[in-house]
């Protein structure tokens, strides 16, 4: 569609404020490394909830009707083109305009970006044909009518047929003996209480189990006892109060399971119901997703302001399926729908960047992408739509491949409610899954190896709370395929997740008796959401243990534990400033002034280097702070040489903190963890402040001894540093498995303007570091 896009001086101007940190940006722009093309679009949307946009994009900034493109009438502030655009230089501009594409307002600011040749094509159908591919019939969520057909044949042949037989007798069965799960009374005086909201948590699950197992076990099977089950089951969950205790408003998590047991049930007995039946489950399910839609929508405003873990999630997690199910039945459907697709077509993820990572960590990216894998998922099926192909998408699997490795525990960042067990059996579940939607014969082998060593903690909360694994099985064979598992490779030791500020390191994770995991952090999401004070910080993992842990554990989120421990730096491998780390509170905007950047993340073949600038997130509790960065060489794959540089107005003193699962040896510069399989020493060589003094602390102080409650404990050492403006601290890390112990012999040479560092190990590998001086090493050290 065309039209007229000269500037009327009669026009209002078009509301256009600045970009905020928290908020979405204008994009692209000419620093924008586009990925994908057609590119997507986003700005500032006006006050008006009403308000419709046009969209020009031109090869030449006056906007020939030529050479410009332009969309009309998009309801959103973000948008996706449905072609790919010509490789080359574009303007774009947008306004507010009428139902018939006329602009009400003039021009945005033209902004300019560059599309390179060879990306991906990812266009987005229009709303007008986006679905009509889709079946209007039921089911549509997984298998259509047509493809339940083919599944009951399939079956009636061969019950071992995509696991059917194993998901029949383990997660369909059972719940035709258990009693239906009644309304939950929610907390005691509707206050938080932690063991209450898991036992919730579970019992919303077990009710979403039961309907949508039971509904589809009986369609697939035919068995009249098996919907008539499924259908008490589902009828009841329909007469609970929407407004009441598993409303979104009382605990979102809940209601977001009982929305979901609805959607499945709705759709897949729709033939098993009456007209008041249907009609029953459907303003319940409808009245469910208002709630959790027009929180999304209208009150968290995530189209603004995209960084609210929960909120993003529900995207995939409720009002996908539920819109899927509800689609033709009730107008607002379709709305939530086309909404949802465009979020995730262009927004999302908020939290990723390009390379795939995920500023949350790798716990929440399981649990993020579980939800976006299952709408994903639903989607293909019923519609086409394939999100899969987005760049994003072919690469989010590295993340957890390169951060959390299968044998590690505590050696990663973000919350994390394993609780020091192996990773959760569902990041190997989604690795798979990109297995299967990319080739990546190393996501299979993550997920090969999680189910060898990680097996029976399949009921364990952090699991059964969330998925039923024979479930995720079934569908997963009926739409993929099972892909050959290859170790990943030692010539690809590392990835650096630019965007979140992230770098892992796998050195041999194939071969877990020679295996180390290194993990570093400054990211520019700072504090915000399941991410903690900890830029600048690592965690190590070698030869089969963790070494240098994320102290703590994250027993529920808003704890003492959580608050005053895990979230803070000093629970960190980190440094202190003047006995203070990095703002880690409750305010999401100073949360997300807490900063920092990786700058450096390089294999140079001896060593791989990186640095971090930490220099934000310190000023937030430390304004005096005027530079805070850390070098890190890890060295011939062997050891980890670490340089802190910290620059202030005044003196400030300097705690180096480290943590790990037990006490350690500590001598006047050294310190010795020794623990099950393997083991590091470390060595403070050089610091231009003065001598330090070392200690150690067992235990969680400021912590309710109640919520770690046959938990166990970690112990920190620290080294304090005496006060300077200008410190330079030079620290050797040395693991190696207890069979064969290491050393690395080391000296320095602090003659002239610069400290030399040399060091060499019993292969006569040698490496040197230059820590340059300041010759400022501030006043006295004080008490």
């Amino acid at each position: 569609m065309s039209t007229d896009t000269r500037i009327r001086p009669t026009l209002p101007t078009l509301d256009e404020p600045r970009a905020g940190r928290l908020t979405i940006q204008y994009g692209p722009t000419a620093e924008t490394v586009l990925a994908e093309n057609p590119p997507r679009f986003s700005w500032i949307p006006v006050i008006e909830d009403e308000a419709v946009y046009t969209l020009r994009v031109s090869t030449d900034a006056r906007y020939p009707k030529a050479a410009t493109y332009v969309f009309t009438g998009i309801p959103l502030n973000f948008f996706t083109p449905d072609a790919a655009l010509p490789a080359g230089d574009y303007h774009w501009s947008y306004a507010q305009c009428d139902a018939a594409g006329k602009p009400l307002t003039r021009w945005s600011t033209d902004r300019r970006f560059h599309l390179p040749d060879g990306l991906p094509d990812t266009p987005l159908a229009p709303r007008a044909s986006r679905f009509d591919r889709a079946t209007r019939a039921h089911p549509r969520l997984w298998l259509s009518p047509e493809r339940l057909t083919q599944f009951r044949k399939d079956v009636a042949e061969d019950p071992e047929h995509c696991t059917w037989s194993t998901f029949h007798a383990g997660s369909v069965l059972p719940w035709m003996e258990r009693d239906i799960i009644p309304e939950p009374a929610g907390y005691p005086d509707h206050k938080r209480v932690a063991h209450i909201w898991r036992q919730t948590y579970i019992d919303c699950q077990e009710l979403l189990y039961a309907i949508r197992h039971l509904a589809v076990g009986g369609q697939v099977t035919r068995d009249a006892a098996m919907l008539a089950r499924a259908k008490e089951w589902l009828l009841s969950a329909a007469r609970w109060n929407p407004a009441g205790t598993t409303s979104r408003a009382y605990t979102d998590e809940w209601a977001f399971r009982v929305n979901l047991a609805l959607a499945w049930g709705y759709d897949w007995l729709h033939d098993q119901l009456d007209e008041d039946e249907r009609a029953l489950v459907r303003k319940a399910l409808l009245e469910r997703t208002r709630q959790t839609a027009d929180h999304l929508i209208k009150h968290a405003n995530i189209q603004l302001f995209p960084f609210d873990s929960h909120a993003v999630r529900a995207v995939s997690a409720v009002l996908i399926p539920a819109a899927i199910a509800l689609l033709d039945d009730e107008p607002e459907a379709e709305g939530w729908l086309h909404y949802s697709v465009e979020f995730l077509f262009t927004v999302y993820s908020p939290w990723g960047d390009h390379d795939g990572g995920w500023a949350e960590g790798p716990h929440y990216w399981m649990t993020g992408m579980a939800y976006l894998i299952d709408a994903a998922n639903l989607l293909k099926g019923w519609s086409g739509i394939d999100l899969y192909q987005r760049p994003f998408f072919q690469k989010t699997g590295d993340f957890p491949l390169y951060t959390k490795a299968p044998d590690t525990r505590r050696a990663t960042f973000g919350d994390d409610s394993t609780m020091g067990d192996l990773p959760a059996i569902k990041i190997g579940y989604n690795l798979r899954q990109y297995a299967g939607v990319t080739g990546n014969g190393a996501y299979q082998w993550y997920y090969d190896e999680i189910k060898r060593t990680n097996p029976g903690t399949e009921m364990a909360f952090y699991n059964w709370g969330w998925w039923d694994f024979r479930f995720d099985e079934m569908l997963y064979r009926t739409d993929f395929p099972i892909v050959e598992a290859v170790p990943p490779s030692d010539d690809d030791a590392m990835r650096w997740f630019k965007g979140i500020g992230w770098v892992g390191i796998q050195h041999r994770m194939q071969d877990p008796e020679n295996h180390i995991q290194f993990v570093m952090k400054s990211s520019p999401f700072g504090a915000i959401s399941h991410s903690h004070g900890d830029q600048n910080a690592f965690c190590l993992s070698a030869f089969g243990e963790d070494l240098a842990i994320q102290s703590g554990h994250y027993v529920a989120f808003n704890s003492t534990m959580h608050q005053n421990w895990r979230r803070q730096t000093l629970s960190k491998n980190a440094i202190l400033i003047n006995g203070k780390g990095q703002y880690a509170g409750k305010d999401k905007a100073q949360a997300m002034r807490s900063t920092g950047r990786l700058l450096v993340a390089e294999d140079r073949g001896d060593h791989i280097f990186m640095q971090g600038d930490a220099t934000a997130a310190y000023q937030t509790m430390s304004p005096e702070v005027t530079s805070v960065l850390r070098d890190i060489y890890f060295v011939n794959r062997e050891y980890f040489v670490i340089v802190d540089a910290i620059d202030a107005e005044t003196p400030v003193s300097i705690d180096w903190r480290l943590h790990a699962n037990a006490p350690m040896a500590l001598g006047d510069s050294t310190f010795r963890y020794t623990g099950a399989k393997a083991g590091f020493y470390g060595q403070v060589l050089w610091s231009e402040a003065g001598a330090a003094t070392l200690s150690q602390d067992t235990g969680f102080p400021d912590v309710d001894p109640s919520e770690i409650k046959g938990l166990p404990v970690s112990t920190c050492l620290t080294v304090r540093f005496p006060k300077s403006t200008r410190q330079r601290i030079a620290t050797l890390i040395v693991p190696y498995p207890l069979a064969a112990p290491r050393r690395v012999f080391s000296f320095l040479d602090d003659q002239g303007y610069d400290c030399d560092l040399y060091f060499t190990d019993a292969d006569n590998n040698s490496f040197k570091v230059v820590v340059p001086k300041t010759f400022d090493v501030g006043t006295t050290p004080t008490t």
